[in-house]
This record gives structure tokens, sequence and C-alpha cells, in this order.
């Protein structure tokens, strides 16, 4: 396994372990699909999560790759998960996410 795949299997590892802390029991690792891909985890729901371990912050790119995964999975809400630098615990990464669909969650959850 290469370095890259290494760190991101990480990531997602921990990501998953951090979703069945909180309440996601059935979260797991999504198989690779290639060109259809539909996000790194699933399990939580109608969501996709792409985890992300890179140095460089690449937004645009992610997002990017986000709405295409939550078109492959036919659902309208998913965060791209970014480990941030010199942590471990997933809680304290970033979610990231295209502005209408934040809003769009907080009017699900009647704020």
């Amino acid at each position: 396994m290469s370095k890259q795949k290494a760190k991101g299997t990480s990531a997602e590892t921990a990501v998953v372990k951090f979703l069945k802390e909180n309440g996601f029991p059935y979260a797991e690792r999504r198989a690779l699909t290639g060109n259809y891909d539909k996000g790194d985890i699933t399990g939580c729901g109608p969501l996709v999560f792409e985890v992300k371990n890179h140095a460089k912050l690449d937004l645009a790119g992610w997002v990017k790759e986000l709405i295409v995964e939550m078109e492959n999975a036919d659902v309208k809400t998913g965060c791209v998960v970014a480990k941030k630098r010199g942590t471990t615990h997933p809680g304290d990464w970033y979610a990231i996410l295209p502005f209408g669909l934040f809003v769009a969650l907080l009017k699900e959850a009647q704020y």
C-alpha cells in the first residue's frame, strides 16, 4: 500500500470510529467503486462523507468531488472531512460543505 493510500485509510478509519462513538453505529468505510465513487463512508443515512488527509488544502477541488459523489449516491447532503494538521482526533478536523447545503441542514433541523 502506498504511503498516501495508507494516510487516507488511517483517516477514514478514524472518522468511522468517531461516528460510531457519536451515535452512528452503522458507519463503515465504503468499498472503492471507480468512476462512480459514492464517497468514503457509508452507513449514516443519506449522506456522503469524503475524507481527506493532505498537507495542502484544495477546498474547491474537494467540494467539486463531493458534489459528484453526492450525485452518484443520489443524496442531497454530504461534507468533506479534512484532517487538521497536528491533530489526531476527528472531532477537531474540518467539515467542509457548500454554504447552501449548510443552510439546508439548518432548515431541516428547524433553526
